[in-house]
């Protein structure tokens, strides 16, 4: 189950016995807990309905154990169990990592929740949360043994990282709730800055709104109040270089070298922009869309905006442009690696030879 289905069930009916959260990704697994909280328990019966263990330190049984209770003060209780991965069990010290670090007292015993969900107490809801592994790259494997722990939970909530381009369209979403409008070039910026982490953009947005006087909030803006988006001033030049803009690109290098930013950095992104520029002019490919399901089949997925800027740039320069330009990208790193008089200096001559060829 998404994040979108279990929402759409809390709406509809009463809980299920129990639930398991998997994966890293906090914005939706909050709005989640949030929703489940809301649909089991008014804020009068949360005072004495709703619990909290950390089965780092407690054992599943004990969550079981409590879930079987009755009380006289609450009729429906929900109990939360986070680091449910650590309840996994611990089989060789070299491997605690990769088994999630098993209690040894016994917690990673699951028998007593696979009998309790054969018989669950009316009125009562069980949580575990398993926030420490994401649900992809290296975590992937590990989460698929903390969800094959719990199978006996059988309604399972997976919280997959946003993509950029999910992330642009929730975030647009949250600015118009808000009552913000941010510029085009803002939104890209915000979610390029915080690598579409959708909790810590929500959160900024928050910020913004206060701040928001009714004019639309812009990339000077964000540069200014979001933390890391001084970063992004690299992608700005990148972007700038690849639609081939003298004047823009050598405005924000001056930003750039006088914040003491990492210059490599920029033409590392710079010279993976040409290649893919150049594969797509190779391929004949004349459009955003073209491109992105081009990258997509052969295994290197682009977003979407990361696509309009290697249109732009296909489209700006020709091959040989393209091809002198990696030239130029190459030799620039070494220079900036090297003993020479000035980082700027070297920069700045990049750029007139790259805009101008």
């Amino acid at each position: 189950m998404n994040p979108a289905q279990f929402l759409g069930a809390m709406k509809k009916g009463a809980p299920a016995p129990a639930y398991l959260f998997l994966g890293a990704e906090g914005y939706d697994r909050r709005r989640c807990k949030e929703a489940l909280l809301n649909a089991h328990l008014t804020p009068e019966e949360r005072v004495e309905g709703l619990t909290n263990y950390d089965l780092s330190q407690h054992t599943i049984a004990e969550v079981i154990d409590d879930a079987r209770s009755l009380s006289l003060f609450a009729s429906k209780r929900l109990i939360v169990a986070s680091s449910a991965e650590a309840a996994m069990p611990k089989v060789a010290k070299s491997d605690e990592d990769e088994e999630g670090g098993g209690d040894p007292k016994g917690s990673s015993d699951v028998t007593p929740l696979v009998n309790y969900l054969s018989d669950p107490s009316p009125g009562v809801v069980v949580l575990f949360e398993a926030a420490r592994f994401g649900l992809e790259g290296e975590d992937k494997k590990k989460a698929e043994r903390v969800a094959k722990f719990f199978s006996a939970v059988t309604t399972q909530v997976e919280f997959a990282p946003y993509s950029p381009d999910d992330a642009r369209r929730e975030a647009q979403s949250i600015a118009k709730r808000l009552g913000i409008t941010l510029e085009l070039a803002a939104m890209e910026m915000l979610v390029e800055a915080l690598g579409a982490d959708m909790a810590r953009i929500a959160t900024e947005l928050e910020k913004l709104s206060l701040l928001s006087t009714g004019r639309p909030i812009t990339e000077d803006d964000i540069q200014t109040m979001v933390p890391d988006a001084r970063a992004s001033t690299i992608f700005v030049l990148v972007n700038a270089l690849g639609r081939r803009d003298r004047a823009r690109s050598l405005a924000v290098l001056d930003t750039l070298c006088r914040d003491g930013e990492y210059l490599p950095l920029a033409l590392a992104f710079l010279s993976s922009q040409f290649r893919q520029a150049l594969i797509a002019r190779e391929a004949n490919l004349r459009s955003s869309q073209q491109i992105q399901g081009h990258f997509t089949k052969i295994g290197a997925p682009i977003w979407s905006s990361r696509a309009d800027q290697v249109l732009q740039t296909a489209t700006r320069f020709s091959r040989e442009q393209l091809e002198r330009g990696i030239k130029l990208i190459f030799e620039t790193d070494r220079a900036l690696r090297s003993a020479r008089p000035d980082d700027r200096i070297v920069m700045e001559n990049f750029v007139v030879k790259l805009t101008g060829a």
